[in-house]
């Protein structure tokens, strides 16, 4: 089994690279910049597994997967978690957000040997492949219904109902179509892997909605553009400049 570490950082390469020896994986290389990825990738044979950071000393390093057919499984490491839907649209096998806790670290590695069973100590898989094998729709369960808590009484709320999922002072929020805000206990981070991504995108560090809510698209300003949905007036719902793009490709 072959791997790399990506990181800009040194000491914080370093430092992961001695939990992976704990763990009995070798790390062959280290690179540390978008630039210096792009020439080795251009040079050497794909490794079987690539621990790469997200933002790196000179840019994201999403740039390498737009240069290069990466052929390797991917585990990102990153201090951020506003990159996780577009780091698993790149199909990787996990997303460890620093400090990267030993025990996260090792469920990743037990992820990538049961999705990928090497054998002849080798593996040649392209994104194509492992795309597929994520898409399974046996692979994960979504979640289809929240139990909310309405005094001494419980409701049930399809996701057929929900109108977007909002976070407000702390607390993270149901709104439905027939215009009404539900308390849930949850983050907007934990319904990022519980909910379709097909259906739900979560456009902001705030929102997150569902394609069958958008009413209207419009410019908003500096690149960033702004949902119009059927009933929430609370606030203007905006899509992040950094996902504008990405937004536009899930909406198709």
């Amino acid at each position: 089994m072959t791997t790399i570490i990506i990181e800009d950082e040194k000491p914080a390469a370093r430092l992961l690279q001695r939990k992976l020896e704990k763990l009995n994986i070798e790390v062959g290389v280290m690179l540390h910049s978008v630039e210096e990825s792009l020439q080795w990738f251009s040079k050497n044979e794909h490794p079987d597994l690539i621990f790469l950071d997200i933002q790196l000393s000179d840019g994201l390093s999403f740039e390498i997967f737009e240069k290069v057919e990466i052929k390797s499984a991917v585990i990102f490491t990153t201090a951020y978690d506003e990159y996780a839907l577009k780091a698993f649209k790149l199909n990787s096998i996990d997303y460890l957000l620093k400090p990267i806790d030993e025990d996260d670290l090792e469920v990743a590695i037990s992820k990538f040997k049961m999705r990928f069973p090497i054998q002849n100590s080798t593996i040649n898989l392209d994104f194509e492949t492992i795309k597929k094998m994520l898409s399974n729709p046996f692979d994960k369960n979504f979640k289809t219904r929240f139990t909310v808590k309405i005094g001494q009484h419980l409701k049930v709320i399809s996701v057929d109902e929900i109108e977007c999922f909002f976070s407000e002072n702390k607390g993270t929020y149901i709104h439905t179509f027939d215009n009404r805000n539900y308390l849930i206990e949850s983050t907007l981070e934990v319904l990022e892997q519980e909910l379709d991504a097909k259906q739900f995108y979560r456009i902001s560090r705030k929102f997150i909605i569902p394609l069958k809510s958008i009413k209207e698209i419009v410019l908003y300003s500096n690149s960033r553009l702004k949902v119009i949905l059927p009933t929430f007036k609370e606030e203007e719902v905006i899509v992040s400049r950094e996902k504008v793009s990405d937004f536009k490709s899930w909406i198709g």
